[in-house]
């Protein structure tokens, strides 16, 4: 970031990390501008969020503004994961909400306002225009932002991606800030305290189906196979050990379960991509890389191709130096190079 006083607003969520990120830049002496954006919510959060946003920006002594953009998050994002399901894949609407939202339209709102640069409260480093993992491994969120590109990120500050959690949470003390003690957000963030597949069975009809083993022994039935994904394991079926799907089959409405996490059926050894995305595009492939498939999942080698027959440079291949289990269609394959640094991503198409 440059070192001359720059106008910023920043994504004030009204959780503590992003009013860290608020504080920070304040006291480099930047000008600071805090922004609520306004999204479909379903418990009501939204307002206290928003109140405990404009408290900090408030006790900081910067302006604050609430962005409405409640009716572009519900078709974007919303109706991107309903759809998603509809469809039979795991979608990921934290990602869309990244794309869109975040760094979509707050960004354009933003600099058509004469912001230099915006900054938001995610667990990620850039250095250089170049996107790393967060110094805090356990809340590191660069999986999330393999959508962003050069352009978006030469106006992007990432002001907590150095710092642990603990040393955010003591710098917010320390300040008084009021979001301090603050609980983070759990789960799919409009959602609030509302049930996945609640929610989900308001727009998707429920049809029973048959929960079958890997041998094709009926053990139980399911409300529709729209609503779960692959690995996850409390599906309303008894059994001796646990069980995870494995297969789902929507022409059938079938699933398929195996027993047991190491089970060799949930374990796939190559995905093919699509709506691939590369932070810095000069990446020679084939290439090896690290990929991670599910958010805080160990990174895992592997080797990223071009599709051939023909090739596609839209649809790229990933093959893992050993099988990884719990992929799911629809999710992130984000890939890292080495110390971290974030190349890109896809959204998972196949796997086998």
């Amino acid at each position: 970031m440059a070192k001359a006083k720059k106008k910023i607003f920043v994504a004030m969520s009204g959780g503590v990390d992003s009013s860290v990120a608020a504080y920070l830049l304040k006291k480099q002496g930047h000008d600071v501008t805090g922004v609520f954006m306004r999204s479909y919510n379903l418990d009501g959060c939204s307002e206290r969020d928003a109140e405990d946003a404009r408290r900090v920006a408030s006790h900081l002594n910067v302006p604050f503004y609430v962005f409405d953009f409640e009716e572009e998050y519900k078709k974007r994002v919303v109706e991107y994961m309903i759809d998603g399901y509809r469809r039979g894949i795991t979608p990921n609407p934290d990602v869309m909400c990244n794309k869109e939202i975040k760094f979509g339209l707050f960004l354009k709102k933003a600099l058509e306002l004469g912001a230099d640069y915006i900054a938001t409260g995610h667990y990620a480093r850039l250095i250089n225009d170049s996107l790393f993992e967060a110094k805090d491994k356990n809340k590191d969120q660069s999986y999330f932002l393999w959508v962003l590109t050069q352009e978006q990120l030469k106006r992007c500050l990432f002001p907590i991606g150095d710092y642990l959690k603990p040393q955010v949470r003591a710098i917010a003390r320390k300040a008084g800030l009021p979001t301090a003690e603050k609980r983070d957000s759990q789960g799919i963030c409009f959602l609030g305290k509302v049930n996945l597949a609640d929610f989900l069975k308001k727009h998707i009809p429920e049809k029973r189906g048959a929960v079958l083993t890997t041998a094709g022994e009926k053990i139980g039935e399911h409300d529709g196979a729209e609503f779960y994904t692959i690995g996850q394991r409390h599906i309303g079926v008894s059994s001796r050990e646990p069980i995870y799907v494995t297969e789902k089959n929507l022409k059938n409405n079938t699933l398929v379960v195996a027993a047991g996490e190491e089970n060799q059926a949930l374990y796939k050894k190559e995905i093919e991509l699509s709506n691939v995305n590369f932070i810095n595009p000069t990446l020679d492939l084939p290439a090896a890389v690290f990929v991670r498939v599910r958010y805080r999942q160990p990174l895992m080698p592997a080797v990223l191709k071009i599709k051939n027959s023909p090739p596609e440079t839209d649809k790229l291949k990933i093959e893992f130096d050993r099988p990884v289990k719990f992929i799911a269609p629809g999710q992130s394959a984000v890939f890292y190079g080495g110390g971290g640094e974030l190349l890109g991503g896809g959204v998972i198409l196949l796997t086998f």
